[in-house]
């Protein structure tokens, strides 16, 4: 199997839609920034050894709340933290943790991110 197949089913087991919109948006302007996405996100670093899914989730949660300008990512990893096995209680905690580190006004902006997200999934039936 190759980088990109391998990483490609990483990327749907933990982003499902999402992550296929995100390369499907970039198809027109950079498709080769969505097959290095794939191939290296997910293909290399998420298949690494030494940190589950659910540990590299709130890895990446916590880093693109602490950004601060990066909300349509961190909306879709948020639903992938959902999506392998984190709850919403913990994903809020995470993002609160980043006001200690990143300042009120990124946590504030990951947590109004955190609820937009969560309310889709009340809109669409239950979830994890």
């Amino acid at each position: 199997m190759t980088r990109y197949e391998q990483g490609w089913r990483k990327l749907l087991e933990i982003d499902g839609q999402a992550g296929v919109a995100v390369t499907e948006s970039l198809a027109d302007i950079a498709p080769d920034l969505a097959k290095y996405v794939v191939e290296f996100a997910f293909g290399d670093i998420y298949q690494r050894p030494g940190l589950d899914l659910r540990s590299r989730e709130i890895a990446t949660i916590a880093a693109l709340t602490a950004l601060g300008t990066a909300t349509p990512q961190l909306k879709v990893h948020i639903r992938g933290g959902l999506n392998v096995g984190l709850s919403r209680q913990e994903i809020v905690e995470v993002i609160m943790q980043m006001a200690v580190y990143a300042g009120f006004p990124a946590a504030l902006n990951g947590l109004f991110a955190a609820k937009e997200v969560f309310a889709q999934g009340d809109e669409a039936g239950p979830s994890k």
